[in-house]
């Protein structure tokens, strides 16, 4: 699977990832690593970390950053848009699943 048709990272979220890597200055060679594991009220959630690449891993190119999902991750993250909302009820990263068939009041579990 090509990285780039995996998921959609809108431009707001973009910024805030970009923010995040001048922020906390990981090492050379780092990314952001988006999975998916076990867990959370609807049986999967969705993870985010700083890692550096594994074999195999899908790696999305950004201007600053590189984004890895691992190929386990990527069946489930298959058009997922990540956007980061900052409003009235909170600030952070949201991810938007049109493949979750259930997910939790607190949008922080999903199941396919």
């Amino acid at each position: 699977m090509n990285a780039p048709e995996l998921i959609r990272v809108t431009d707001r979220a973009e910024r805030e990832i970009r923010s995040i890597f001048e922020r906390e200055r990981p090492a050379d060679g780092v990314g952001l690593r988006l999975g998916v594991v076990g867990g959370g009220c609807s049986g999967l959630s969705y993870a985010m970390d700083f890692s550096e690449p594994k074999p195999n891993d899908n790696v999305l190119r950004f201007d600053g950053f590189e984004m890895l999902l691992d190929p386990k991750s990527a069946i489930y993250m298959k058009d997922v848009t990540l956007d980061f909302e900052d409003g009235f009820q909170g600030k952070g990263f949201v991810f938007r699943n049109p493949n979750a068939t259930n997910t939790c009041g607190c949008g922080e579990s999903f199941s396919v």
